[in-house]
């Protein structure tokens, strides 16, 4: 019989009694509502014992009680127990999680809704400053680096910044946010230095030694040009050999000048003035029919007259690798069309030919160092591999970006998308 059934029944007895004494004396009503009382009394002797022993937490062994209250504590106290034990379980979780996170060598920082230190683990303690004591501190207020407060107000935590540590000017961190939760934050800091020291011993080995390589490639080219110009004939076997190494110099001529461009792209600081798109486009169409012989094949639609803020000679070297390559890889009889348009939020320039395409798995890699696309072609295409590289380099220092659209023998469109910002 459960707990309800017998108050029930306990109930209907007394309420049984109440009608039989009140049949006998006449007192029917009195008794019923003395009945009622003591019953709501009762009731709220209970309750006001449940509150109590609720309001400490429900702690220890609850209180002696009879009925349904007996039940209605037994219930709440394994209710407690059950909460103690996954409180345990999660306190062993958290536990570990801190005891991960401070093996960890990159820095973590936990961060509030107003960016406030809500946790951070031991690697952030010592690139970043932090101490145990900060905890609640805006981070803002302990990292003070323009760079770091601006991208902290900007909201837009798809790229990370580069930027000193605050205990040793000689440590560089990589800083990166990702938001999670209601309006949770995990601020990550990972020390770079190593990798930015290996990256500049790179660019300085190939700017170097690309500088070393161009002036016996210049004596090199010269003296066979010299000799392809003597009047005295030459054997078949010699004519061709000079032909090959010609064209092998002049390959080589091509890539050091290349290889010169991006090391200048990495390493020389920003120039910036006003640049006349719509002219530069045009000079570069007319260069570009003469050069590679295809008069008629560009078709340049200039939708806006809008000029932007960036280096003319960049510019001029990512545009013409882009029409280069869109010659170069499309049917001969092909039309080649370059746009410059402006859209709500881009100034883009869309260079868009009809030829062999990109498979999507290869577009991620194109812009890589000397990656070339591995197609069986019926006539062997020349280039360094280096094209687009440049043209990566030149936009990400005009704060814009390559998009690829492509469809496998269909054709390609790369577009160059500036930011409205750029206009002037």
């Amino acid at each position: 019989m459960t707990a309800w059934t017998k108050e029930i029944g306990l109930a209907l007895l007394l309420l049984l009694a109440i009608s039989v004494i009140g049949g006998l004396t006449g007192f029917f009503i009195p008794l019923l509502f003395l009945l009622i009382i003591s019953l709501l009394i009762w009731q709220v002797v209970q309750i006001n014992r449940f509150e109590r022993w609720i309001s400490k937490g429900g702690r220890g062994k609850y209180p002696k009680a009879k009925g349904i209250w007996e039940d209605i504590y037994y219930h709440v106290y394994l209710i407690k127990k059950s909460e103690k034990k996954r409180k345990k379980k999660l306190g062993k979780i958290i536990d570990q999680f801190r005891k991960s996170t401070d093996a960890l060598p990159d820095a973590a920082v936990v961060l509030g809704k107003e960016d406030e230190i809500e946790w951070a683990n031991t690697a952030a303690k010592n690139v970043l400053g932090l101490q145990p004591s900060d905890r609640g501190q805006r981070i803002p207020n302990l990292i003070r680096f323009p760079i770091f407060v601006r991208y902290l107000k900007s909201g837009l935590f798809n790229e990370s910044i580069t930027m000193p540590s605050p205990t040793n000017s000689n440590i560089t961190l990589t800083v990166k946010v990702v938001s999670y939760g209601a309006g949770l934050r995990l601020l990550l800091a990972q020390d770079v230095t190593q990798l930015r020291k290996m990256e500049q011993m790179r660019k300085d080995f190939v700017a170097n030694v690309s500088h070393e390589l161009r002036t016996p490639l210049t004596v090199l080219k010269g003296y066979l040009e010299t000799l392809q110009e003597l009047d005295e004939p030459l054997s078949p076997l010699l004519s061709h050999s000079f032909q090959q190494m010609h064209e092998q110099t002049e390959r080589m001529q091509y890539l050091v000048d290349d290889l010169l461009l991006l090391s200048n792209l990495e390493t020389q600081p920003k120039k910036t003035h006003c640049v006349d798109i719509p002219a530069l486009l045009s000079k570069i169409c007319k260069e570009t029919e003469n050069l590679n012989n295809s008069a008629g094949r560009i078709e340049l639609t200039l939708e806006t007259n809008t000029h932007i803020y960036g280096d003319e000679q960049e510019l001029r070297s990512a545009f013409s690798n882009l029409l280069g390559n869109a010659l170069k890889y499309s049917p001969k009889e092909s039309k080649v069309q370059v746009r410059w348009q402006q859209t709500p939020v881009n100034l883009v320039l869309d260079v868009i030919d009809k030829g062999e395409g990109i498979a999507e798995s290869e577009i991620p890699r194109i812009t890589e160092r000397f990656y070339r696309i591995d197609i069986k072609r019926a006539n062997k295409v020349s280039g360094t591999g280096l094209g687009l590289a440049i043209v990566k380099h030149v936009l990400l220092r005009h704060d814009a970006r390559l998009v690829v659209t492509s469809e496998l023998y269909k054709g390609s469109t790369f577009s160059c998308c500036f930011p409205s910002e750029r206009a002037c």
